[in-house]
């Protein structure tokens, strides 16, 4: 799943996300990740591929939607670990103090988790996209105190100021066992 360039569409509409989809890959050799419907009636598109073709789809996409696009996000050199967040396939880090980032689009939580672990030292606890989330998105990392700060301090910057965030310092092993 790894490509130099990431990139995340949320449409307003189910029948326009699909059509959006096709576009970009008629447009571009890029590799669809995710595409599907999500919470509350959005449609999620998830591609990479080389920072040109990337570009070039994201061209495409936002052509076809129109209007009804209602986030985008481009990484032309996303963090490895983003990737493995994505597709599910990180292994649990050991929980130190906790950063917990909640969005109202799932690009902003993309966004958000590739600047955290570009500018600290901050592992992936999760990433969560929409799943009975209402549409929302949320990522946890984990770290020394400091670096947990510093991370989420630059994933609101990126954001913006629709993000939401609660640090945990030490979290009790209880709470770690039954909530993460």
């Amino acid at each position: 799943m790894n490509h130099p360039a990431l990139a995340m569409l949320e449409i307003t509409g189910i029948a326009r996300g699909m059509v959006v989809c096709d576009s970009l890959v008629k447009r571009a050799i890029v590799e669809v990740f995710r595409s599907h419907p999500v919470d509350p009636g959005k449609y999620l598109i998830v591609f990479g591929g080389s920072v040109g073709d990337v570009e070039e789809a994201m061209e495409a996409a936002e052509e076809s939607a129109g209007e009804a696009q209602l986030d985008q996000m481009f990484l032309p050199r996303a963090h490895d670990a983003v990737f493995s967040a994505l597709s599910g396939g990180h292994e649990r880090p050991a929980i130190e103090s906790l950063g917990i980032v909640e969005t109202h689009t799932l690009a902003g939580a993309v966004l958000g988790l590739d600047r955290a672990l570009k500018i600290a030292d901050v592992q992936v606890v999760e990433l969560r996209l929409s799943a009975g989330l209402a549409g929302k998105g949320y990522f946890v990392v984990t770290g020394s105190l400091h670096d947990v700060e510093a991370g989420v301090e630059a994933a609101i910057e990126a954001i913006g100021s629709e993000a939401v965030y609660e640090i945990i310092a030490s979290p009790h092993p209880d709470f770690v066992r039954g909530a993460l």
